[in-house]
This record gives structure tokens, sequence and C-alpha cells, in this order.
């Protein structure tokens, strides 16, 4: 029996130029499609009223370290050097598939409750073969649209970043992959989430980056961030080994030579910026209008909740705020005006939204309300104090409004949140998490005082 739903009298965002925005639009959802978009559309359908409310596509956070989720908060005013002392050689060698299945459920349903419909979860914590399935279960119980990105394993510091030898195994990333992701057209599909150049031999950048295309999935990489990776050219070293193409994400990339922009812009590469975590924690700054100018589509991550909210507003206003204060500041310097690739606030928005789509490899099924696509739909309340009166949408959604105006969710036409309230068992996500946090710190002290 068909299904519809029909958000009624909304303002539209539909972040697609050949459907435009709609003042007072409806949006027709059916079978977890999107039927149609117009106004005043007659349906038989469950009506949601949509009046005072911006009907948007979904954000999509392109790189997420999910499993960080019992750890929220644990390294407030750490740098990137820190990270990997306090977070991968600290915690991640503790945690059990228990762990992660609890992070990856609570921290999938974060991204829900603040209107993130597509998640790419960066999954560096397969320190067993048990933690990916635990990873991949609760993924698929919370309901969100994801790519699964299998990394490493996080047992040793020193064993897996300082020119690693060890490959991420090929075997259990071609289990995931036929026990999972044996068809691409699900609601998780797969990646694969590589340390790269600088953090491993090239014996083993060049083996992972073959496993990922024997298997036939993207790429994912952090690139020229922070005091290190800033100076490793890992972009130019993945070309002189002849790996670079359309099927890499590049994270971060804040110390990009222009050498290295036009090799990712040629090769059909492209780019994932993490600006609360790049301005916080020392990887340097945006380079959301760099990736711009030089023909890219530049989307929108979160990174860490060990250091950074877990939201999508955080991202936007970061990432405006941190490369119109740079450009402003290059510009007085200079005594010259600002020039017209200033960002926007309608720019920021595509960027959490379409361009994540496009980077995240779903860009036909998602991040747009367009006839035919997915319906990953969020409803903003606009008539909360803190966004109205409306008069620019996309402004109103990137510079004021919170977590707590995203009233409605909808991943593939079901319905995740609800008159601002997640439809999932929450009560048992943070219990689980709260375990997870309380067996974690238990055995770091144990650690310590053995």
């Amino acid at each position: 029996m068909t299904q519809r739903t029909l958000l009624r009298a909304g303002h539209v965002l539909s972040m697609d130029p050949s459907v435009g925005d709609l003042p007072r639009g409806d949006v027709l959802v059916e079978d977890g499609k999107i039927a149609a978009v117009g106004p005043d559309i007659d349906a038989d359908a469950e009506v949601l009223d949509m009046t005072g409310r911006i009907v948007m596509p979904g954000f999509v956070d392109t790189h997420r370290h999910t499993w960080e989720a019992s750890i929220r908060g644990v390294a407030p005013d750490a740098t990137l050097d820190d990270y990997f002392v306090d977070i991968l050689d600290t915690f991640a060698p503790l945690y059990t598939p228990e762990d992660v299945y609890a992070a990856n459920l609570a921290g999938a349903l974060e991204c829900l409750n603040a209107g993130i419909t597509t998640l790419v979860d960066w999954s560096h914590i397969n320190n067993t073969p048990e933690h990916p399935d635990a990873a991949i279960q609760a993924l698929t119980e919370s309901g969100i649209r994801a790519q699964y990105a299998y990394g490493s394993a996080n047992t040793s510091l020193a064993d897996y970043w300082f020119e690693s030898k060890i490959a991420i195994p090929a075997d259990d990333v071609r289990r995931i992959r036929a026990q999972y992701f044996s068809s691409d057209d699900g609601l998780l599909t797969m990646g694969l989430a590589t340390r790269g150049p600088g953090f491993c031999v090239n014996d083993v950048v060049t083996a992972e980056w073959g496993l990922a295309r024997e298997l036939d999935i993207p790429l994912t990489v952090h690139v020229a961030m922070g005091r290190l990776a800033g100076r490793f050219g890992m972009v130019k070293q993945l070309h002189d080994l002849g790996l670079l193409g359309p099927d890499t994400t590049y994270i971060h990339c804040c110390y990009f030579s222009e050498e290295e922009w036009r090799l990712v812009a040629d090769s059909g590469g492209t780019v994932s910026v993490a600006p609360q975590v790049e301005t916080q924690m020392g990887h340097g700054w945006p380079p959301v209008m760099k990736a711009i100018e030089h023909g890219l589509r530049p989307s929108l991550s979160i990174d860490v909740v060990t250091t950074v909210p877990g939201d999508m507003f955080t991202q936007i206003r970061a990432a405006f705020g941190a490369e119109r204060a740079r450009v402003n500041a290059e510009c007085w310097q200079a005594d010259i005006p600002v020039p017209d690739t200033m960002l926007t606030a309608r720019q920021m928005l595509e960027a959490a939204t379409r361009n994540g789509a496009h980077v995240a490899g779903l860009e036909h099924r998602t991040g747009s309300l367009t006839p035919g696509k997915r319906a990953d739909v969020v409803a903003i309340d606009a008539t909360a104090l803190n966004v109205a009166p409306l008069h620019d949408p996309a402004a109103a959604v990137t510079l004021s409004a919170d977590v707590s105006n995203v009233e409605t969710v909808l991943v593939d036409g079901a319905i995740r949140k609800r008159d601002g309230r997640l439809t999932a068992d929450t009560a048992r996500a943070r219990r689980l998490v709260e375990e997870s946090r309380d067996r974690l710190l238990a055995a770091k002290e144990a650690k310590r005082t053995a």
C-alpha cells in the first residue's frame, strides 16, 4: 500500500535551482521518495502542517568519528597534537564493541535530533572484527542515512599513526562489504577511512587505495592539517603514487599548496571542511573559500564531539565567521576591496546540504528537495523567538536557528523526529552511552594504576 505524507504550507528551501524557493509550498512524500514540490498539492496523505516552518533538505555531515560520543567533552581545550595522545592513545585502545555500539547509536540519534539526516561515519576504531559489526548495527537501528567508512584499529598510536606498516585488514573489509553492503542502494553505504601518506608507509597507502577500488567503495582521508600533517604534502604524494581520483574525499585541507588544490580539482576529488575543529584545535583556517575558488564544492563536517559541538549550525557559523574574518583582515591590511568570492549565507547552506550529498556520493538520492530523490526532509520552527520574524529563510537557518528549532525530521520518508521529539528510544540510548562512559573511565583508571 502506498504511503504518503504531505508537508503543507511551509516556506520551502528546496536547494534545487530548478525547483527554487517557495514562500508557501508543499512537499509530497510517497513511499520514501519526494513525489512533488509546489503550491497547493492535493493528495490523499497524512498532512503535517508546516505553517511558520522552514522546510528544507536535511543536513549532511561528511566526516564524524561517531564512536567518540561516549567521551563527549573530555578534551575541551585540546590541540590536534593533544587529541592524538588524549583520545587515540588513551581511550581508543580501551573501546569494546559494546562501547562502539552505544556511541554510534547515541551519536547517530544526536545527528537526527539536530537535523543531520546523512552522516559519513569515519570509524577508525576497528580494534577487533566485532567492532565494525557493532558500529553498523547501531547506525542501522538509528534510521539515519549513512556512509560507514571502515577505518583502522587504534590500539597503539605508534603502530597506527607514525609511518604505520599495518594496513587495514583487507579480509575483514571484504567481509563487511559482502555481509552488509552487497548492494549500494540501501540507507547505509560503505567507504574506506584511510590514514594516507605521512601516517603510513607507501606500501600501506597503495594497498588501502587498491582495496577500496577493488571493492568499488569511496575513500576518505585527513590531509594538510596542523603543525604535523600540514607539512606532509599528502596530495602531492598521492599524485606521485598514481592514486588520485574522483572517489576520494580530502578532509581539512587547511595547508594545501596551490599545486595540491589544482591536483584535487583536476582529479575530481571532493573536500570536507570541519570549521570549528580547525579553528579551535589548530588545524588551520577552514578553507571553504579556497575550495570554491578552485571550482570545488566544499562540504561541512563535525569531526569530534570530544572537543566541539555535534550540530551543523555550529559548523556553518564557524566557517562563515572565520573565512570572512580572514579575508576582511587580509583586505584591510592590503587596503583593497573584499573579493566577489566572499562567502554568503546561501553558500553556507549549500555546503551543509547539497554539497554534502555530493561529497558523500549521494547527490542522486539526497541533498535537495527534488522530485525523484529520497525524502530526507527537515522542518525548522521559524516562529521561535530566536528565528522570528522571518525575512530571509536561508539566513534564518544559517545565522539564527539552532538544534532547539529542529521540529520535524524525515529520513527516506520515515518520520524520525515529530513535534520536536525524536521517535527513537532516547532513554535507552542515553543509558547505554552513560554506561559506556563509566566503563571507559574505569578502564582508563585501571590502566593508569596498573
